[in-house]
């Protein structure tokens, strides 16, 4: 069953009165249960590309539909009630809540959906527990570390269990064995639940690990590779260009 749909969707930005385009008729789909790696050089439109899914921003043309349901159709409040129901997303900068504690961060989608509150508590804690944060709940957000609070932010993605998770650079603020416990949970995600996994990064071990992993340049999907020793390269080169362009950051990716 195909669980994300991109249909001839665009995407232009105005820019000092000028018009940027950053995705051009792009189309592709997603089954269920397929982890799919992005990659592409800063600027392609990677993070674009997510928050298109999510329904965070719309399209300027085209149209998204997640498990059956055209998001970018939906008026803003609908978008998010269906992104807070259907939808995980791990923020490149993590956007946890200062004012909450770790726990509560993690609780909130679950609260926010009208959970009890003992099973959100028992929920969050067990999601905190699979990301190696178990001890830390009672702390708030500026007292851990930037991986430390990335793993929060996969936690709270994934506590709702959602049926689509898109996640940005994921692995990218955490050490080598932390990245693999985390793309261990979002391979076991894909593969027991089954939830869809789109995943930007430029790790080896991510794409190696993905189904498939789709390519960004000039606006659209220039490949679409197996998983395995060429996208890991591909995933290098990618890398590479970044670091070399890491001003490019600030605008739209």
């Amino acid at each position: 069953m195909v669980a994300v749909s991109v249909a001839r969707v665009s995407r232009a930005f105005q820019e000092g009165g000028r018009t940027r385009d950053v995705l051009r008729d792009l189309s592709f789909e997603v089954e269920r249960g397929e982890l799919v790696a992005l990659l592409g050089r800063s600027g392609s439109g990677k993070s674009t590309l997510l928050n298109l899914i999510a329904g965070i921003d719309r399209p300027s043309a085209g149209r998204v539909v997640i498990e059956g349901q055209e998001i970018s159709a939906m008026d803003e409040r609908a978008r998010t009630l269906f992104r807070r129901a259907r939808i995980g997303f791990v923020f490149q900068f993590f956007n946890l809540v200062a004012t909450l504690t770790v726990e509560e961060n993690v609780r909130l989608p679950l609260e926010l959906g009208g959970a009890p509150a003992a099973a959100a508590r028992a929920e969050a804690r067990r999601w905190l527990q699979a990301v190696g944060l178990g001890d830390r709940g009672a702390q708030f957000p500026d007292r851990l570390s930037g991986g430390e609070q990335q793993r929060v932010a996969i936690a709270r993605a994934l506590v709702n269990a959602p049926a689509v998770v898109l996640a940005d650079e994921p692995t990218g603020a955490l050490d080598a064995e932390t990245g693999r416990l985390v793309l261990d949970l979002m391979v076991d995600l894909a593969r027991r639940r089954p939830a869809t996994v789109i995943l930007v990064t430029h790790s080896q071990e991510v794409a190696r690990a993905a189904d498939r992993v789709l390519v960004l340049s000039d606006g659209g999907i220039a490949t679409r590779a197996s998983a395995g020793a060429s996208d890991a390269a591909d995933a290098d080169a990618a890398g590479a260009a970044d670091a070399g362009n890491s001003a490019a950051r600030a605008g739209p990716r």
